[in-house]
């Protein structure tokens, strides 16, 4: 048993960033830092509008989900070779390993790249090509899941599907995500029981901007495994109860939150009642070049804002992520094990 009453919150900082833990919920094109941007730019002759880093960085005023997608998949627009998604990747990688992570399943979105004319294949090998190396260099377990964007079309998500398929064992699932309001998750149906047929895991964006009966849709419609975000399931008692009971893990997005206005501040942010509800909760970046932060930035930032989380909290929000991965039984609990271990010897 650890007893967490003997850490104190200032022994606590040190904690998060060295325990092993788990991202669920990163964007890969949300990982590119505007210096990459205007490399890759450079490298592949692409005209930004943004004259420079400082000016882009600036631009990362926003108001709402839509205003950041907007900028977004411009600075997407850099990626056309397999070198550049590699590169994006392994940059990602390197700080995920220097954070303690152990695990993490990357998201990507093909629909950004394959409307500009690049090939899926590009896209795949050179995240997955990452992906293996990270695991080599630094023993990270790091898999893919590939997002459709819930803003087009179920026939174009069904299509990208299909294409994806040559590289079936690259990628580990499938996700939604981009605009939430006005796309319900029900609008995605039958790309999802397509991949349950072929037997990829499946997670979908829900209750961020849009309410909770778009967490129930992913659930009931989409058969969805872990719901990203989630934060809105507090306005309703009977979806929390559900939540709690089925053990539906929510990968919460701190910075992200405040960054589109979701919460008015981190001191606002209802990670506390998440988990005081009994809710499997966790914290993640998001797309954290554009939020302010990768995953102990989120950790470490949201303790600092939030006096009412202590150790106790700490270690949920990371054996959740731990727990809550894609990984098998065994390794899980090898990490949990781990993970035991970092905070029983802060607390000897």
């Amino acid at each position: 048993m650890i007893d967490f009453d003997r850490i104190s919150r200032d022994r606590l900082p040190a904690l998060l960033r060295t325990a092993p833990k788990a991202e669920l919920h990163i964007h890969i094109e949300g990982s590119l830092e505007p210096e990459l941007i205007f490399r890759l730019a450079q490298r592949n002759g692409v005209a930004l509008a943004y004259p420079s880093v400082q000016a882009l960085r600036q631009a990362y005023a926003f108001t709402d989900l839509q205003s950041f997608l907007d900028i977004y998949y411009a600075g997407a627009s850099v990626l056309l070779h397999e070198e550049d998604f590699f590169d994006m990747a392994w940059a990602y990688l390197e700080k995920a390993a220097a954070d303690g992570i152990v695990r993490t399943e990357i998201f990507f979105d093909p629909q950004t790249h394959t409307a500009r004319g690049v090939d899926i294949g590009v896209v795949i090998r050179g995240l997955h090509h990452a992906c293996q190396r990270a695991h080599q260099e630094f023993g990270l377990s790091a898999e893919l899941i590939l997002c459709f964007l819930r803003h087009l079309s179920e026939e174009d998500a069904l299509a990208t599907l299909e294409a994806a398929l040559p590289y079936r064992h690259q990628f580990i699932g499938v996700g939604l995500d981009s605009s939430e309001r006005g796309h319900p998750p029900e609008k995605f149906t039958q790309v999802f029981q397509r991949a349950a047929a072929l037997g990829l895991h499946r997670v979908a964006h829900a209750g961020e901007e849009g309410p909770p009966a778009y967490i129930s849709g992913a659930l009931d419609a989409l058969g969805v495994e872990r719901i990203d975000h989630g934060v809105r399931c507090l306005e309703d008692a009977a979806l929390v109860q559900r939540l709690v009971r089925e053990r539906v893990a929510l990968t919460v997005c701190p910075l992200s939150n405040v960054k589109l206005c979701v919460f008015p501040t981190l001191a606002e942010h209802n990670l506390p009642r998440l988990l005081d509800a009994g809710l499997v909760a966790m914290v993640n970046s998001d797309d954290p070049a554009y939020f302010g932060g990768y995953l102990n930035d989120n950790l470490l930032q949201t303790f600092d804002a939030l006096a009412q989380l202590g150790a106790r909290q700490a270690y949920a929000l990371l054996r959740n992520s731990l727990e809550a991965s894609f990984a098998s039984t065994g390794q899980k609990a090898q990490w949990v094990a781990a993970l035991d271990r970092s905070f029983a010897d802060v607390a000897a």
